[in-house]
């Protein structure tokens, strides 16, 4: 079957080449660089489907798209136009083009673009249609068009190929129509609360600022290793330590790790930092950008997603790491020993691997084993292991652990902040632990960033740090339950 729709796809390929040829033989350009279009589709049925409705005759129109669909034969054919937003009907009779120029539009083909003018009417079905007077070829089509256009439904072949998709899913369109105005949104909340939206640079010298693998690159002309960025944490935190107060970026970074629903290799961030704050100010900082944006775009701060309830209505729940993993595990970590903790660990017929070789590392098992899949409103979890978190501030009331959340809403992870460490002997100290974690074989444990640690030496004041995954978020907003499906040329495998 695969094999007879190859050599079909080849066959109508030979034959549209041919059709440009002759287009061009007979004085025809199949690809002219310009066409005026008057009115979109959306603007013609906008302005006059009631007037024609009511009767009114004699509208002319001009416009363009793309032939989604032929239909009849002999002396008269009806057909599909649609542009970005809309489809519209087209009306084409031999003895109003005339003979030849009929015959030319007899042989376009489904896919090709063409520029029509006409007169509006109904059809006897209510249809809004256009009688075309004149059309001009605009974009010769070579390849048919997916399933002529009974929509395309492999997944893969989907995402590989996101412009068919596009053409046969229209509805598709909405998704990322919704992306651009949540990240309008974003913008303009910062922008009302005093943020200054910042650009800062895609190539690191040092891969840091997030627990993960870099992807690497190489710089020609200097002769020098360089990383694509993991996070936006350390050159915005370098700009509080110059004397700005309120920044933010909203770009792309890049890890070198697996492909999951809610993982892509390269995906968008936002990250913020706040002179004078804390991890409790961008927990509400959080609240109340993210519950604003479920409402503003759906209506309500209560949505289905992925056959759950979810409520976003503030106040949300803050709870700590230590008694979630107590609550859902029946496991008390508190003053616990690594061997006191791995003995109940296991007694709960649990499985470890050899990496899980410290506290820190049993409790993050503890929290990605039960309390994180169980987590579906938006929670805040707060208070996490201080080896885990080489750039947070440690906890006032407790050394042992730093002031920092994940915010996670449906089992997935959201947001993550600190009250960020601005003491640089301490800074330089955890580096040094993560760079002999590294030394051991932790491909994701940080790099000794000398000139970040430099900076902090001149002074940071007191700052609140948030990191938030947009993608995840437009996720939740437009009901997609994969991160492919919020991007539009998500990466994937080779063939």
């Amino acid at each position: 079957m695969e094999q007879q729709e190859h050599i079909e796809h080849i066959d109508e390929f030979k034959i549209r080449r041919e059709k440009v040829a002759e287009l061009r033989a007979s004085g025809v350009e199949p690809y002219p660089a310009f066409y005026h279009r008057e009115l979109t589709l959306t603007q013609i049925r906008e302005q006059f489907q009631k007037e024609v409705e009511a009767g009114k005759e004699g509208v002319i129109v001009s416009t363009a798209g793309r032939i989604i669909a032929k239909r009849g034969h002999g002396k008269a054919s009806f057909g599909n136009l649609m542009d970005e937003n809309e489809k519209l009907q087209v009306y084409a009779k031999e003895d109003v083009l005339g003979a030849e120029a009929y015959e030319s539009y007899m042989k376009l083909d489904v896919g090709d673009f063409i520029g029509v003018t006409g007169e509006l009417f109904i059809t006897r079905t209510g249809e809004l249609t256009i009688k075309v007077t004149e059309y001009k070829l605009l974009s010769k089509s070579l390849n048919p068009l997916p399933e002529k256009f009974h929509g395309l439904q492999d997944k893969e072949l989907r995402y590989r190929k996101r412009y068919l998709d596009l053409i046969a899913n229209p509805e598709i369109k909405d998704v990322f129509a919704k992306r651009s105005k949540i990240i309008s949104l974003i913008r303009r909340k910062f922008e009302e609360k005093g943020f200054m939206e910042v650009e800062t640079p895609v190539l690191h010298a040092i891969a840091g600022g997030a627990t993960a693998r870099p992807f690497i690159t190489h710089h020609n002309a200097l002769d020098m290793k360089l990383y694509m960025r993991i996070a936006l944490e350390l050159h915005l935190k370098r700009l509080i330590v110059g004397g700005f107060e309120k920044v933010y970026e909203i770009g792309r970074v890049f890890r070198n790790e697996g492909i999951s629903y809610k993982h892509n290799p390269e995906y968008t961030l936002l990250e913020l930092y706040q002179a004078y704050a804390d991890y409790n100010d961008m927990m509400d900082l959080a609240e109340d950008v993210i519950s604003s944006l479920v409402k503003d775009m759906t209506g309500s701060y209560k949505i289905v997603y992925d056959g759950n309830d979810i409520d976003f209505t503030p106040p949300w729940t803050r709870a700590t790491m230590t008694d979630l993993i107590k609550q859902y595990s029946g496991i008390d970590i508190k003053g616990k020993s690594f061997e006191e903790l791995k003995k109940e660990i296991l007694a709960k017929g649990m499985h470890l691997k050899e990496e899980h070789t410290s506290v820190g590392q049993l409790i993050n098992f503890l929290y990605d084993e039960k309390v994180e899949i169980k987590l579906i409103n938006p929670t805040f979890v707060t208070d996490y292991p201080l080896e885990t978190s080489p750039l947070a501030k440690k906890h006032r009331d407790n050394p042992e652990l730093v002031e920092r959340f994940e915010l996670v809403v449906n089992t997935m992870e959201i947001a993550n902040a600190y009250s960020e460490l601005n003491d640089a002997i301490d800074q330089r100290g955890r580096f040094e632990e993560q760079v002999a974690q590294r030394a051991a074989g932790d491909e994701e444990a940080h790099m000794m960033d000398d000139d970040f640690v430099e900076a902090l030496e001149y002074g940071m004041p007191p700052t609140g740090g948030l990191g938030i995954g947009v993608d995840r978020v437009i996720m939740l907003i437009t009901g997609q339950t994969s991160i492919r499906d919020v991007l539009l040329f998500p990466h994937m495998r080779h063939k």
